[in-house]
């Protein structure tokens, strides 16, 4: 696929020396989004909803063309059903927080969790089980441990190696053993199309920062009757429509979810960053990522005394390890000698590698504005980096 053209949106590419390779932590900004952002600050810089002069109603209109394009880019129904956040992680918090589980109630998870997707149910009242994931998934094993279960919640795309989940398949049996299902998709949304309506998910959470938007920005999908049967994470500003010394009545969706003064600017970037992907479009995108990841493995299992981790079939994240190397090493060569920006550690999933001994890995992570050039640079400069260490 030829991506090239769209590199020169990225103002932090435009010198053509840097090698960005760490997309699943965060992804760079293209000038349509950093625009948005500083057109909010710069024309219209006020209080959405709650102020009724011309700035204001300005704001108020912009949120909501960035809700309807998000609500548009994933399938949802309504605007009513999505609820803005600070990321992913706040999202998941929301509704680990907000179901009112009990002792009584059981929620699984895989052993491929993100801490945003493990720690809050660890947290919460209810018991915690993990189901074991190979390369590739025992869809009969895993409908047999959702028996009984709440909500099973799951990652689309695992951050750690890029392993992709059979999603559908693990909902229509969650589905069939009574539980709810609520699906991390940080790492899939800006990748791949995500439908929700045909997934049949409850709740899907995604983040801003992984899809050219903004930081601070995040997207909680949930069915309406579900979204109202939350529990509000907070209370304030904008989420009631009244309130005495002695209560309160709640607004409805999305306000009750949207406590106090919300991230108009991070908002109003992360729908044009939508945009920006569905111009290009999800399925050339994330053709050009597998072409590419596919070129990156290839060129890594070139590599002696490296070990690839995952199945060979994967999204656009790459993750290795170097015999006897710490992987934090061959990040910062790299970078000093290369210009080539990765990620190393254990990448949020320190359960996983702590299960199995491993101090971490090395993650290179893939997405639009890649090319093959690069990609053949960075396996030379790995070579040589691995050879110096070793």
């Amino acid at each position: 696929m030829k991506m090239e053209g769209c590199r020169k949106d990225f103002p932090i590419l435009k010198d053509g020396k840097l090698i960005y390779f760490d997309n699943a932590c965060m992804t760079l900004k293209p000038k349509q989004v950093i625009d948005a952002v500083t057109g909010y600050y710069t024309e219209y810089s006020a209080c959405g909803d709650r102020a009724h002069h011309r700035l204001g109603k300005r704001v108020t209109e912009e949120v909501a063309k960035s809700r309807n394009t998000l609500r548009k880019f994933i399938n949802a129904r309504k605007d009513e059903d999505i609820i803005f956040t600070k990321n992913a992680t706040e999202a998941i918090n929301l509704v680990a927080n907000g179901l009112g589980l009990n002792r009584s109630d059981k929620v699984l998870t895989t052993d491929r969790e993100h801490n945003s997707n493990l720690l809050p149910w660890q947290r919460c009242k209810a018991k915690h089980e993990v189901f074991n994931v190979e390369d590739e998934i025992d869809l009969d094993s895993f409908e047999e441990q959702a028996q009984g279960t709440r909500l099973v919640s799951f990652p689309h795309i695992c951050n750690m190696d890029g392993m992709v989940l059979p999603v559908k398949d693990m909902i229509k049996r969650a589905h069939k053993q009574g539980a709810l299902v609520l699906v991390d998709a940080a790492q899939s949304v800006p990748h791949t199309e995500v439908d929700v309506r045909s997934l049949d998910a409850d709740f899907i959470a995604f983040s801003g920062h992984k899809m050219c938007g903004p930081t601070g920005t995040g997207v909680l999908y949930g069915k309406k009757e579900l979204l109202e049967g939350l529990s509000p994470l907070l209370l304030g500003g904008d989420t009631v429509l009244d309130s005495t010394y002695e209560s309160y009545t709640l607004a409805g969706l999305p306000s009750r979810l949207e406590a106090g003064l919300q991230n108009y600017a991070g908002i109003i970037g992360f729908g044009q960053a939508a945009a920006y992907l569905k111009k290009i479009g999800l399925s050339k995108i994330e053709k050009h990522e597998t072409a590419l990841n596919q070129q990156l493995k290839r060129g890594i299992k070139s590599i002696k005394n490296v070990r690839l981790l995952g199945p060979e079939n994967s999204s656009g994240i790459t993750g290795f390890m170097a015999e006897g190397i710490d992987p934090h090493n061959i990040a910062m060569l790299l970078d000093q000698t290369a210009n080539i920006m990765v990620r190393s550690g254990q990448h949020c999933v320190h359960s996983w590698f702590n299960s199995r001994g491993l101090p971490g890995s090395v993650r290179a992570s893939l997405y639009l504005y890649n090319t093959a050039e690069e990609v053949e640079t960075f396996i030379n400069q790995l070579s040589k980096v691995l050879s110096k260490i070793s």
